[in-house]
C-alpha cells in the first residue's frame, strides 16, 4: 500500500470525525433529555391523574347540595405532595372545578361550566420558571439549552349511575312520584305505620307507600331486613329474572319500569334492621302512584329510583311506627355508571359511582 495514499485516508478520516462531533454530540444530548424528559412528565402524568381521581371524588354533595370546594382542592394537593413532596406547588388557579359539557365530553378537550353541581376537576401540574423550577437538562448544556418547562393536565369526573348490581345500598320502602317529586334536595319526609306521609312540618302529604321486596314474591320479613341490612343480592337479581320483571340477571336498569309485590304498614321486625341504618344513604323505590290488591298482595310499578339518607327511625308499633328520610346524592360502587357521559338523562339523580379520567 502506497504511503501517501493511506495517511491521506487517516487525515480524510480524522477531518470527517471532527464535522460530525458536534452532531453526534448534539444528538446524544437530546437522546438522554429527551429520555429524561419523558420520564419525569410519565411521573407527573400519573400523579395528576390519581390526584385529579381523588379529588373528584370529594364533588359528591351532601344532602342539601351543597359541596365543599376547598376539600377538593386540598385533596388534590395532598396527593401531589404525598408523591413529590411537600415543597412541590399545586397552583389554586391550576384547579378547575365545575361540571363537564356533555356536548364536549368526547371532544378531547370537554368543557367546565362553572353553573349547576360540579362533577369535574381538571389538574395542571406545572414545572416552569415560575413554579417549581424548570427542569434542569444535562448534555443539553453542550448546546446552549440549559433548562425545559414541562406541565400535564388530567380532568377526572364523577360517573352517573344508571344500573342496581349486586351489593347495591337499598331500602325496600316504595314511595309514589306524587310525594317524591315535592322533595327538593335536604327535604326530610315522614313514612308511617299507617300509610300517611308527613313533611317537614308534619303537614301531610299527598300519596301512598309499601314495603316491597326487590326480588322474590314472598315479601317477608327476613327478605326485606335482609335487603337493608346488606343491599340487592345476586339472589334478588335471580329471582327478578327468573319471573320475567327484568331482562337480564346481572342488575336493575333503573330506566326500566319493573311491577313488584309489596305491603302497606310496618312490620316490627324491621326495627332492629333500620336503627342500625340511621345515617346511612340508600336507594330508594320510586312507585307510579297506585297501589293494586289488597293487604299483602299489593302490585306496585317502580318506574324510578331516588337516593335518601335515613335519618330517624321510631317504632313503637302500629301506625305510631315511623321512619324519617332525607332526599340526598350518594356515591356507591357498587353501582354500575352510565357508560355514555354524553348522556345525563338515563341515570339516577344523585347517584354516582367510580371516577374516570376524560381528558
Amino acid at each position: 500500500m502506497n504511503y501517501r495514499t493511506t495517511v491521506e485516508r487517516r487525515g480524510a478520516t480524522a477531518i470527517l470525525m471532527a464535522v460530525l462531533t458536534v452532531p453526534l454530540l448534539g444528538l446524544l444530548a437530546f437522546a438522554v433529555d429527551y429520555g429524561y424528559l419523558l420520564y419525569l412528565r410519565t411521573d407527573m402524568q400519573r400523579v395528576a391523574d390519581q390526584a385529579a381521581l381523588a379529588a373528584v371524588r370529594e364533588l359528591v354533595p351532601d344532602p342539601f347540595g351543597d359541596q365543599n370546594l376547598d376539600t377538593v382542592r386540598d385533596v388534590a394537593k395532598e396527593y401531589v405532595e404525598r408523591n413529590f413532596g411537600e415543597q412541590y406547588t399545586v397552583n389554586d388557579s391550576d384547579i378547575t372545578i365545575g361540571r363537564f359539557e356533555p356536548s364536549t365530553i368526547y371532544s378531547g378537550n370537554p368543557q367546565i361550566l362553572t353553573d349547576g353541581i360540579a362533577d369535574t376537576v381538571r389538574i395542571t401540574l406545572r414545572q416552569d420558571e415560575d413554579t417549581n423550577g424548570s427542569i434542569t437538562l444535562y448534555f443539553a448544556r453542550l448546546l446552549d439549552k440549559n433548562q425545559q418547562d414541562l406541565s400535564v393536565v388530567s380532568t377526572a369526573a364523577l360517573q352517573k349511575a344508571r344500573y342496581l348490581a349486586p351489593g347495591t345500598d337499598l331500602l325496600p320502602i316504595a314511595i309514589s312520584t306524587q310525594a317524591w317529586n315535592r322533595l327538593d334536595p335536604g327535604d326530610e319526609i315522614s313514612i308511617y305505620g299507617d300509610g300517611r306521609l308527613t313533611d317537614d312540618r308534619n303537614k301531610a302529604i299527598p300519596g301512598n307507600w309499601g314495603t316491597i321486596d326487590v326480588g322474590a314474591n314472598s315479601n317477608s320479613t327476613r327478605d326485606l331486613k335482609d335487603q337493608i341490612s346488606n343491599g340487592l343480592s345476586q339472589s334478588d337479581l335471580n329471582d327478578l329474572h327468573r319471573q320475567g320483571t327484568i331482562p337480564t340477571s346481572e342488575y336493575i336498569d333503573s330506566q326500566l319500569d319493573i311491577e313488584v309485590n309489596g305491603d302497606t304498614g310496618f312490620s316490627g321486625g324491621l326495627k332492629n334492621a333500620l336503627e342500625p341504618e340511621v345515617g346511612n344513604t340508600k336507594l330508594i323505590p320510586i312507585h307510579k302512584g297506585n297501589l293494586n290488591g289488597k293487604g299483602g298482595n299489593l302490585s306496585l310499578e317502580v318506574v324510578e329510583w331516588g337516593v335518601v339518607t335515613i335519618t330517624n327511625v321510631h317504632f313503637k308499633g302500629g301506625k305510631s311506627s315511623r321512619l324519617k328520610v332525607q332526599k340526598a346524592y350518594i356515591y356507591d360502587q357498587d353501582l354500575r355508571p352510565q357508560l355514555d357521559l354524553s348522556d345525563t338523562s338515563d341515570v339516577i339523580e344523585g347517584a354516582y359511582t367510580g371516577s374516570v379520567l376524560i381528558q
